[in-house]
């Protein structure tokens, strides 16, 4: 009897770890995806060190969000948008729209960046890129065992762009001392970029999708409060370093003197960037980085996205929610395709867009923290949390409404 107890402990702790990796690395690449670097490559290019302090503010606006999100989901063991209906009625139904629409934008723009990462790894155009990789995220979707294979995928793809990515930081030499120097002492902050560059990498369907890929497996509850802390911190963690290490990257070839081009139509900092870094081998690194980076994001933007169709549909089942992944991964490439948006300046305005949609959400769970305790039964809240959420509360509003204009310019 005790044996088979510590055999079904074993395999519960096995289980509860597998989810938490799954729900980290969902998480991390969703957030390392190509809009994050062709925004950073972008800004980099523009504001040089400086950009360093908003890497760092886009880490601790990132920990307070995902901490917050993760831990209400798993707690109130519903979906983000029932949670908000049930709190705020109505506000579950435009959370759930907004994270849609602005999934569907920075979709289109992660086939993009899948195909124009195909692009610098084998010369293949880039409309035909994006085809590819978006016909394997649907034939992944469509997979019995779509689930699993998400999984290893997340975690292989993001283990092969965080060392791609640390080996062209080593070769650029980047002068990191003037880098952390201005993390915290800028020459120039610039909170249109930094808006920007938040929302690429915590904004829009971001920020919930490590919370709803635990809710999906299973990990929940108070019992698991404390692990998935941890999770949401490690998950923090990797994308900070990712962040950090690609900055550099481009920082060393923006301060070598070299020119990167980021006006153009078909400009693509980032390849001129790791090309200028590495040669031509630089330049394929940057194309499977930027690849595996597009794939990733496909796959976290849809499978995030369509999990909020409970707002609309309590009863929707797995496979059910799987045919609209495919569905939102099919309309997304037609318009693609159809499409003349310069790539780079689409993924820069998707960025922009769900940085607007970050504060809408982020108020709406920290008003859960702060009021509907009974939503959370048996667990005190940190109070030290619920304060830290509010001071991002009104610094991604004030950030938010200080940018859309400041972004729309940047894009003509």
């Amino acid at each position: 009897m005790a044996a088979q107890e510590n055999i079904n402990t074993a395999e519960f702790v096995k289980k509860r770890r597998a989810s938490l990796i799954s729900a980290i690395f969902l998480m991390a690449t969703s957030a390392i995806g190509p809009g994050f670097i062709t925004q950073t490559a972008t800004f980099t290019v523009t504001l040089g060190a400086a950009f360093a302090f908003g890497i760092l503010a886009s880490i601790v606006i990132d920990f307070v969000v995902q901490q917050n999100i993760w831990r209400v989901v798993t707690l109130t063991k519903m979906h983000s948008s029932d949670i908000a209906n049930i709190a705020i009625p109505g506000s579950g139904y435009l959370l759930a729209v907004l994270i849609i629409f602005g999934g569907f934008i920075f979709n289109i723009g992660n086939i993009a960046g899948a195909g124009l990462g195909l692009n610098a790894m084998v010369g293949l155009d880039p409309k035909w890129g994006g085809l590819i990789s978006a016909i394997l995220a649907i034939y992944i979707f469509s997979s019995r065992k779509a689930s699993s294979f998400i999984d290893r995928l997340m975690i292989g793809l993001g283990l092969v762009m965080i060392g791609l990515t640390l080996f062209v930081a080593i070769v650029s030499d980047p002068p990191v001392g003037e880098a952390l120097r201005q993390s915290v002492l800028p020459d120039t902050v610039d909170f249109a970029m930094i808006t920007t560059i938040v929302g690429g990498t915590v904004g829009g369907y971001i920020c919930y999708a490590g919370a709803h890929r635990l809710l999906d497996k299973g990990t929940v509850g108070v019992e698991n409060i404390h692990v998935i802390s941890s999770a949401a911190t490690k998950g923090i963690i990797t994308v900070g370093l990712m962040r950090y290490i690609l900055f550099l990257a481009i920082l060393g070839v923006v301060a070598s003197g070299v020119t990167i081009d980021i006006s153009g139509q078909a400009a693509n900092p980032a390849s001129q960037a790791f090309q200028a870094a590495a040669g031509n081998v630089g330049l394929r690194i940057f194309g499977l980085i930027l690849w595996a980076a597009g794939l990733t994001s496909v796959i976290g933007a849809a499978y995030t996205s369509m999990s909020f169709l409970t707002a609309f549909k309590k009863s929707i089942t797995p496979r059910q929610r799987d045919i609209a992944t495919i569905i939102f991964i099919a309309i997304s490439l037609a318009i693609y395709l159809l499409m003349g948006t310069a790539p780079a300046a689409l993924l820069v305005f998707a960025g922009g867009f769900n940085g607007l949609i970050l504060p809408i959400g982020l108020t709406i769970f920290v008003y859960i923290g702060w009021k509907r305790a009974d939503l959370m039964p048996g667990y005190r809240y940190p109070r030290w949390l619920l304060w830290s959420g509010l001071i991002t509360c009104v610094l991604t509003w004030y950030m938010a409404v200080m940018s859309v204009e400041a972004i729309f310019n940047y894009l003509k």
